[in-house]
């Protein structure tokens, strides 16, 4: 995963209405619920199928941080995805998103105007269309790049130009050394 796509997924638990089990138990019994077998959940987790099984009737309650830190981010991921989707429709649909960064830009600029990239922080709403823009990409697989340039496309029609009145010379935004990057929808 990359940063985007770590964002959209930070931005995702926040939407959620209960939180997820807390207890090794019970994070592998939901886990259970949604793979199906101990087979899947060994799989997914790196781990034996014993393992999974100790887990599971409390044989062994304090897995290395390595596999409790697996556990926890599997079960996250897959945690309340109702309300995931209901919110990215709505943001896709209706609110936008909210991209607050610290990162290097790049540009082309005309001749005589400076396109030094360098490092800015934003907080920047993006329109609708690029939420759902980049939800339909990570959905479709995109690379951690061609996500990136979707944001990017965004805050350079946003924040650059400011719909057109300004920088109309500017072009080919690039979002590239990347501090950090916090989505909001």
């Amino acid at each position: 995963m990359g940063e985007i796509d770590d964002a959209i997924e930070r931005a995702d638990r926040e939407a959620f209405t209960h939180e997820p089990p807390k207890t090794l138990k019970g994070q592998i019994s939901y886990l259970m619920k949604q793979l199906k077998s101990t087979r899947a959940v060994a799989q997914e987790l790196g781990v034996s199928q014993r393992s999974v099984e100790r887990y599971r009737k409390g044989e062994r309650k304090h897995p290395p941080k390595a596999i409790a830190d697996k556990i926890d981010a599997a079960v996250r991921s897959r945690w309340q995805p109702l309300v995931r989707k209901r919110r990215q429709k709505q943001a896709a649909t209706a609110t936008g998103i909210t991209v607050e960064t610290r990162a290097q830009f790049g540009y082309t600029a005309p001749i005589g105007t400076t396109d030094d990239g360098r490092f800015r922080r934003l907080t920047v709403h993006l329109p609708p269309e690029y939420a759902r823009r980049l939800f339909d990409a990570r959905e479709q697989g995109a690379s951690d790049q061609q996500m990136r340039d979707i944001v990017a496309e965004g805050l350079q029609e946003v924040y650059f130009q400011d719909g057109g009145t300004r920088a109309t010379g500017l072009s080919d935004v690039t979002l590239n050394d990347i501090d950090y990057l916090d989505l909001d929808y």
